[in-house]
């Protein structure tokens, strides 16, 4: 008797299995949806949890499971995000033919991928499901989300009001399916028997993603870097800054983790960003939000996206009731320099740059540490500077004059695609550089027909010119 033949599958196993069956089922009824049909759906599934009364309820409702964040932050993540995303993608064409390509004579047919299996985390449970699930549905698949335990209320909140708007357009509810009580066995389970995973939370859950067996698409660590030059709109600046740092109380690691300011504008622009809400840490209370920041080589969750007082008093300072964000003054990069990190908090590291050349420096090194092929910025009205930076850093996005947490996933102000997916290309360890939406979860038929005229290869002399001679 084969070993095989005696061990018997986990709970776990069995429990995924007969969620995946589930999904599948309800995935092949709309494999031959007509475009129309699939958008209705999808705006079905976005009005569900977006109308204006249902999204305060969310937002409130997040903030008092998870503990992460602020109202505010939430209700513009559920009402406004959700909205942005949908107007983004409705006019895609994603289903039958997709793309035409004359001069190669090729068309490109869209397929589903079937099952998606989804990781949503608990600093951004309001609108990551929603989101993922609209890419999902919009490729003709269906969705199994898999919450972090500490927002799996607000996740089947969520799930259950677009299961029902589902229902009422006509579709199978189990297009759209969650883990109502997670565990990390559950959600290695899904990671295998799904068609795709599409990953977002921290580093542990990604690298799963990679390591199931299953074709994935995971994201890479933050910590943005934002680099103020002497050409730079210094007030549009702060307050951008301001803004990013302080949107749902940093819970998204796009949010400013290290601020380069060029020595011509240092003073003035650090003055700028006190008057905003800045708190310049001391030695010694450096020391001790340190302490407090990281446990054990990780960040403290109990200090992640909560304000600036409540972490002072943790870490045994007090600030004043205006201060929205600390300012922790910085010279180093790497694990000597903690602060050089991703921090996940109302907190950003303050560098000082000789000049642009030093910034992308700087810029190179901190992200070498964390965060390489994420996301920088720069606050700049010269394009040679923002070309400079933009070539010599290895980075996914450059968001140029915009608040880096509100823009680099999309928004009304910008052209990138809407998302909470950021993938970080070979510098980050992930398969793409996209802002990650519906076309990577399709897949695509590629029907190749004979050109009207072959292809002729060009002479050697054309081909090769003076190579050879330098190789004879």
């Amino acid at each position: 008797m084969g070993i095989e033949s005696v061990i018997e599958p986990s709970a776990e196993s069995t429990e995924i299995a007969a969620l995946v069956e589930r999904s599948r089922k309800a995935q092949e009824q709309i494999s031959n949806y007509t475009q129309s049909q699939v958008d209705d759906l999808i705006r079905a599934m976005v009005w569900a949890v977006a109308e204006e009364k249902i999204a305060e309820k969310i937002a409130k409702h997040t903030v008092e499971e998870t503990q992460l964040g602020n109202y505010d932050g939430k209700y513009l993540k559920i009402f406004r995000k959700t909205r942005a995303t949908l107007f983004d993608i409705i006019d895609d064409k994603s289903v039958g033919i997709i793309e035409e390509d004359p001069a190669r004579n090729i068309v490109k047919i869209a397929k589903p991928m079937g099952v998606i299996g989804a990781l949503s985390p608990s600093t951004n449970p309001e609108a990551t499901p929603v989101i993922k699930a609209i890419s999902a549905v919009k490729g003709r698949n269906s969705i199994i989300i898999a919450p972090h335990p500490r927002a799996k209320l607000t996740n089947k909140l969520i799930c259950d009001l677009m299961r029902d708007a589902i229902v009422k357009m006509g579709a199978p509810a189990d297009l759209v399916l969650s883990i109502d009580i997670p565990s990390v066995e559950k959600t290695n389970e899904l990671m295998r028997q799904c068609d795709r995973v599409l990953a977002t939370g921290g580093g542990a859950m990604v690298h799963a993603a990679y390591s199931s067996g299953t074709p994935a698409l995971g994201v890479g660590v933050g910590n943005a870097v934002i680099t103020v030059d002497e050409t730079a709109d210094l007030d549009d600046a702060a307050e951008k800054i301001r803004i990013s740092k302080t949107l749902d109380l940093a819970a998204s690691c796009s949010s400013d983790n290290s601020v380069i300011l060029v020595d011509a504008i240092y003073d003035e622009m650090l003055a700028k960003l006190i008057a905003k809400g800045g708190y310049v840490l001391s030695d010694e209370e450096k020391q001790k939000f340190q302490d407090v920041l990281w446990v054990d080589g990780h960040i403290n969750a109990k200090v992640v996206a909560q304000t600036p007082q409540f972490i002072a008093g943790m870490a045994g300072f007090e600030v004043a009731d205006d201060v929205q964000f600390f300012i922790i003054p910085e010279t180093g990069y790497g694990p000597e320099h903690p602060f050089s990190g991703e921090k996940m908090t109302v907190s950003m590291a303050l560098y000082r740059a000789r000049d642009l050349d030093h910034a992308i420096e700087l810029t190179n090194n901190i992200q070498a540490y964390q965060g390489q092929g994420h996301s920088c910025g720069i606050y700049s009205t010269s394009d040679e500077n923002i070309m400079k930076l933009a070539n010599v850093t290895r980075t996914s996005r450059v968001m140029v004059n915009q608040p880096q947490a509100a823009s680099n996933s999309g928004n009304l102000w910008n052209g990138m695609r809407q998302t909470f997916s950021l993938g970080c290309g070979s510098w980050g360890g992930n398969g793409t550089n996209n802002n990650i939406t519906w076309r990577d979860l399709i897949n695509e038929t590629w029907v190749s027909k004979p050109l009207a005229v072959n292809k002729e290869l060009p002479s050697d002399e054309e081909l090769f010119g003076d190579v050879m001679a330098k190789l004879a």
